[in-house]
This record gives C-alpha cells, sequence and structure tokens, in this order.
C-alpha cells in the first residue's frame, strides 16, 4: 500500500448566493463550462461521468463519479475515480457552501490520494487551486 498525501484544499470566495454557486456544482450544463462534460444529477446514490480529451498513457478521458452525499446549498460529495495501471485514482471530492457577508466561501476538498498517484495529485490540484476559480467566476457572472 502507498503512503497516503494531504487532501487537496482549496477556498474560493465567490460574491453570489450559496444557491446560485450550487447551481453550479449540480446543473450539467453550468458544471461542463467550469470543469467538464457531465451528466450530474444531485441525487445521493447517481452515477455519473465526467468527459474530456484523454491524455494518452495516463487517462482515458473519463471520470466515473457517484453522489455520496447531498445536501443542497451547502455540501455535495462524490467519488472521483479513473485512469489506468499505476495511474488509477479512487478518491472523493466534496464541495462545502458557506453563507459569508460577501456571498458564499466555497471550499473543496479532494482527498484519497497516495503516493501511487502522485502525478495526478500534483496535476489535479494545480488545476483546483490556479485555474477553476477564475472559470467559477466567469460561469456565476454570465449567469
Amino acid at each position: 500500500m502507498s503512503d497516503p498525501l494531504p487532501a487537496i484544499e482549496v477556498d474560493y470566495d465567490l460574491p453570489h448566493s450559496p444557491e446560485r454557486v450550487w447551481r453550479t456544482l449540480t446543473e450539467p450544463a453550468l458544471l461542463a463550462k467550469w470543469l467538464m462534460q457531465n451528466d450530474i444529477k444531485p441525487v445521493v446514490g447517481h452515477t455519473f461521468n465526467f468527459r474530456d480529451k484523454p491524455i494518452p498513457g495516463a487517462w482515458d478521458g473519463i471520470v466515473h463519479c457517484k453522489i455520496l452525499a447531498v445536501e443542497p446549498n451547502r455540501l455535495l460529495r462524490y467519488s472521483w475515480a479513473g485512469g489506468n495501471g499505476e495511474n488509477t485514482l479512487d478518491t472523493i471530492v466534496t464541495w462545502t457552501l458557506t453563507p459569508t457577508d460577501k456571498g458564499t466561501r466555497l471550499h473543496l476538498s479532494h482527498a484519497g490520494f497516495t503516493e501511487k498517484n502522485r502525478m495526478g495529485y500534483d496535476g489535479i490540484g494545480k488545476g483546483w487551486r490556479d485555474h477553476l476559480a477564475k472559470r467559477i467566476a466567469d460561469v456565476l457572472a454570465e449567469m
């Protein structure tokens, strides 16, 4: 068994209500604008996929997910699995929405990585930290 890595933890402060932010996490068309094509439904037990361009030798372009917890406008948790060979991931994504005086603090926790999948951890972590805050903000501004 490979040594566990700390969860990827990121906070996004957004000037929009939790209800509006929730829609960007749970409506397939809005979620696709900032993350990937998907067939999400915020219903516990629902299985869905994220789909994007494959990365030869590392990823087939599909993330297999299952909704694990739903508290509308507060919490969304799903499994996140994919990859192949040594790059296989079996992780958990949790989004927590907290109202603030200026809108919503959106907290992401992506847990379950090990040293064995360090490459995925580093790449996904960089994406969550460096790119998605702007993408989510852009989608919210368009709504």
